[in-house]
């Protein structure tokens, strides 16, 4: 067979393989076909598949499959994380400062200590740590990657249990927004090269003149020439930052901060969420799934694994407890929220795809926290729905769906 004939072979599984799963297994209470897809990754990845049918895995899966499979995962993923950008909301953040900064400060913070703290350990070890990390950016990386939440994910999660649109939904956004911005600066630390300082300070200063420039066209453009335009400065903005060193991903999502989620229309922009998940993010899922090594053996990185899973619940929960108590929340919202916010997937999953590909963490440290990442996402729904309910049942007016 030509490359053309396996490359659709291997895009065949792709997208089979897991909608059968999602489907006949009935997984969408508590893996959404997005998680399942993330699984479905792992599995066909050369931990699992790749050692029970090797021939078959490196007859699909061959390098000239995997260079085509990847361009479409590069794409696939600079749409999704300039939509994220988009859809942070600043303005309504920065309005209701005191509870966003208090509540985003400690939900963030405390998981990032607790999951710097398990890094800490797994520094202790062999095989964790990349081979071009400092052990700052190391313990950094790991215990942001335990704070992250999945701001895309986390819209579709409060769609599915009904509260996106209710007072409590735009409070989980906006205080998932504040840590997004704080989840990409640290990433933009991490990833700071002082022997290309100039570089990326020559990329800040025209990404700044450039995004007046672009804001300003933007908004004399009609709709339809605006989504044209902003793939365009999507483009450019990860071919800018990665030529300094940061990485295309970090374009992207700068690129989508920049835009107003206004020039838009919104019931447009969310059918082009779906769409990316449907179409091409598949793709992705398989090509990250490619990369995850078990060479430790299972038992280490499932071990790791879950004491990262530990740190990065424990600390979202005790941070947002600890918010609650301040704002003093009525009892059981903390919870809701704090189960809210484990959400990983995807977001998670590109942050620790970046830190691999700077050589900062392992491939066998890249599958721990994929584990962990699918693990906590998958806890969110089955946790939060039951709590909701309750709360609706005793009151239609709980004070949990109510606005601050």
């Amino acid at each position: 067979m030509n490359t053309t004939e396996v490359f659709l072979i291997a895009m065949a599984i792709i997208f089979t393989v897991p909608w059968l799963i999602w489907r006949l297994g009935r997984t969408d209470y508590w893996a959404p076909l997005v998680v399942v897809q993330i699984i479905t990754g792992i599995l066909i990845g050369p931990g699992v598949l790749g050692k029970a049918f090797p021939e078959f895995h490196q007859f699909v899966f061959n390098p000239a499959v995997i260079q085509s499979l990847n361009g479409i995962a590069w794409w696939a993923v600079m749409l999704f994380v300039m939509i994220a950008g988009i859809e942070l909301d600043l303005r309504a953040a920065w309005k209701h400062r005191r509870e966003s900064g208090i509540t985003a400060g400690l939900a963030l913070g405390m998981p990032l200590l607790l999951g710097s703290a398990a890094a800490l350990l797994m520094l202790g070890m062999p095989g964790w740590i990349g081979a071009e990390a400092r052990p700052w950016q190391f313990v950094a990386g790991v215990g942001m990657a335990c704070a992250v939440t999945a701001l895309p994910i986390l819209i579709l999660l409060m769609e599915k249990i009904d509260v996106l649109r209710r007072p409590l939904g735009q409070r989980i956004l906006r205080y998932a927004s504040v840590d997004d911005i704080a989840i990409w600066g640290v990433l933009a630390l991490i990833l700071m090269d002082w022997q290309r300082v100039g570089k990326q300070a020559a990329f800040a200063v025209a990404f700044v003149l450039l995004s007046l420039v672009f804001r300003r066209l933007m908004r004399r453009l009609q709709e339809r020439d605006r989504w044209a335009v902003s793939l365009i400065w999507l483009a450019v903005c990860a071919f800018g930052a990665d030529w300094a060193g940061l990485h295309y991903m970090v374009g992207a999502f700068l690129a989508g901060v920049v835009m107003d989620a206004e020039w838009f229309d919104q019931d447009k922009l969310d059918q082009l969420r779906h769409n990316i998940l449907l179409v091409i993010m598949p793709v992705y899922f398989i090509s990250t799934g490619l990369r995850t090594n078990w060479e430790l053996g299972g038992v280490a990185v499932f071990g790791v694994a879950a004491l990262l899973l530990l740190a990065s619940v424990s600390g979202k929960l005790l941070g947002v407890h600890a918010a609650g108590r301040v704002l003093k929340w009525p009892a059981g919202e903390a919870s809701v929220i704090g189960w809210l916010l484990q959400t990983k997937a995807l977001i998670m999953i590109i942050f620790a795809n970046i830190l691999l590909d700077k050589h900062i963490i392992t491939s066998e440290t890249f599958t721990a926290l994929l584990l962990m990442a699918v693990a906590s996402t998958m806890l969110t729904v089955p946790l939060v729905e039951p709590k909701l309910r309750g709360a609706r049942h005793v009151n239609t007016n709980a004070s949990a769906l109510r606005q601050p």
